[in-house]
């Protein structure tokens, strides 16, 4: 590049050479455009009035060379780009269509310091040309082939473009990026990077003009955010749905979700019935429900149906793992997210019956399994919640019981342990209003689980066969259960004489809490065994036990 005292040298012994010819431009100098960048002085008339003229003589030769196979003679050509466009100003669009193609192909090297310099480039055919003209040719390259150099072409232009004159265009643009064949076209990291960029640059030139366009703008943040899956460009996405919030004076994202919901869902929802875990819909989709906060519980209309759709078993069972996973995270904090509203109840029927049930039942195979262990994982964070009341909690126990029964069987240590839970739960809930037939098939569940092979979940059971105790404690015709008791208070004396201490407590926990059906049998049954036992002191302490509580009455 030329020195500049001497470059405007030149250009004023040009101008003084020629000032007959420039005497109209001399007399009625126009000022410079109002949006000149900050950072540049303004050429004077006779340097602008040199490469006007020239332009068209230096611009193809310079387009070659920035895509020349010699580094530096990229580096050099890219530099001297934006200086000519500097001086061209509005008579850069004369030459547009070759400027963007060059700019296309050079925006993909490898070489940053070229990159460096077509942006800059860019944002000054963003300053000087109309957007009018330069989106004609930038969208329509989009559209016939998208690439990251062609977004990122446009996100520079866009950032050097006036505020006024871009507004009458953003909807335009926002749709285009909206389209499935730009905000979808790629999964490649330096794609969607560029695809934010042209989303940021939106809104940081047009500010609170954003919100003509804040649907689309959020299906583009939607795509990058799920297609990116947790990386620093998801948070960079979300970032930008924050300052997309922010320009429409809405105190967060999540009110963001709110306003759009509707649309976004339906528009989403439309294609259920093909989704597979790989479908861009359903990630989008996971991360609407799970991010949306408590915007989800004023759509349960379009979430809860679409879940039962893609929850039925004859669907990609990956993809029923991916949704499962979700629904558990917003079972986890209802009130935050599908309960928001209070609305969840009118949808309960449809997830015990039409969701939950038909995954709990036995299918052979380890994803079957997997999906099992996520349905009962579901099921436990619905029970552990506060939304159920007890009418509800009891048609979820008269609806599943029986397949929360049959998972105890399952080989996934897992769903053992929540089955465990989920009944403990549900004894918990039921007092004395379960059906004595029902109460008293679930015992023999629990005392195989003693067996276990996890000590977590022989824990888990011992505190649930305490809790059944209880219940059959609370219930008027005790006597119906004599049997039944009498048969577990062998079987626990057995595991009283367990080799881990831990279980050994439990079971000695369990055994009290029985004590107070029948004493008398279990006193019989006690010192029947207690010459056999390795550990005594134990059936000791359970006998001193019961007889501490008969002095008591």
């Amino acid at each position: 590049r030329w020195p500049p005292s001497l470059w405007e040298k030149i250009g004023l012994q040009w101008q003084e050479e020629n000032e007959a010819d420039l005497k109209d431009k001399l007399d009625f100098a126009l000022a410079p455009p109002p949006h000149y960048p900050q950072q540049e002085s303004r050429p004077g008339l006779g340097c602008r009035e040199l490469v006007f003229r020239n332009l068209s003589k230096v611009l193809p030769a310079i387009c070659r060379d920035i895509t020349d196979w010699v580094v530096g003679t990229r580096v050099k050509s890219a530099q001297l780009l934006p200086v000519l466009l500097l001086h061209a100003e509005d008579h850069t669009t004369q030459h547009l269509e070759i400027i963007l193609r060059t700019l296309q192909q050079a925006c993909a090297d490898e070489e940053k310091a070229v990159v460096s310099s077509c942006m800059k480039s860019a944002e000054l055919i963003g300053t000087f040309v109309s957007p009018e003209v330069f989106l004609k040719l930038i969208l329509s390259m989009l559209k016939k082939a998208p690439s990251s150099s062609s977004l990122l072409v446009l996100a520079s232009v866009i950032r050097g473009c006036p505020r006024d004159a871009l507004q009458p265009h953003l909807k335009v643009i926002a749709m285009e990026l909206a389209q499935a064949h730009i905000c979808q076209a790629s999964e490649n990291s330096l794609y969607l990077e560029h695809l934010l960029l042209c989303v940021q640059a939106l809104v940081s030139t047009c500010q609170e003009d954003c919100s003509a366009a804040s649907l689309q703008l959020m299906e583009v943040l939607l795509t990058i955010i799920a297609v990116s899956g947790a990386t620093g460009l998801g948070d960079k996405a979300q970032e930008t749905m924050n300052a997309l919030a922010s320009v429409e004076n809405v105190p967060s994202s999540q009110d963001l979700y709110r306003k759009h919901m509707g649309p976004l869902l339906e528009r989403l929802t439309a294609s259920h019935s093909d989704w597979t875990v790989h479908s861009v819909e359903l990630l989008q989709f996971s991360v609407i429900v799970t991010q949306s906060g408590p915007a989800v519980g004023e759509a349960l209309q379009h979430v809860v149906p679409t879940l039962r759709a893609c929850l039925q078993p004859a669907k990609d069972p990956h993809m029923r793992l991916k949704l499962f996973s979700v629904l558990s995270s917003v079972l986890l904090r209802p009130k935050d997210t599908i309960d928001s509203q209070g609305q969840f109840h009118g949808y309960l029927e449809m997830v015990l019956k039409d969701i939950l049930a038909p995954n709990l039942q036995w299918r052979a195979g380890r994803t079957a399994a997997a999906i099992r262990t996520a349905a009962v994982s579901c099921l436990w964070a619905l029970t552990s919640s506060d939304i159920l009341s007890a009418t509800q909690m009891q048609e979820v126990r008269e609806a599943l019981m029986p397949q929360v029964l049959a998972t105890l069987e399952e080989d996934t240590q897992t769903t053992r342990l929540i089955s465990c839970r989920v009944l403990n739960t549900f004894l918990k809930t039921a007092g004395d209003t379960m059906d004595p037939d029902k109460l008293i098939k679930i015992y023999p569940e629990l005392l195989k689980r003693l067996d276990d092979v996890s000590t977590e979940v022989r824990l888990t059971a011992a505190s649930t066969l305490l809790t059944w105790l209880q219940c059959v404690q609370s219930s008027e015709g005790r006597a119906y259960y004599q049997s039944s008791i009498q048969y577990l208070y062998r079987e626990l004396l057995v595991h009283l004489d367990d080799p881990e201490r831990t279980i050994q407590d439990a079971v000695l926990e369990v055994l009290k809490e029985g004590s107070v059906l029948f004493p008398d049998l279990l006193v019989r049954e006690t010192e029947a065994v207690i010459h056999k036992h390795r550990s005594a002191t134990y059936c000791e302490q359970l006998l001193q036990h019961m007889q501490a509580a008969a002095t008591a009455q």
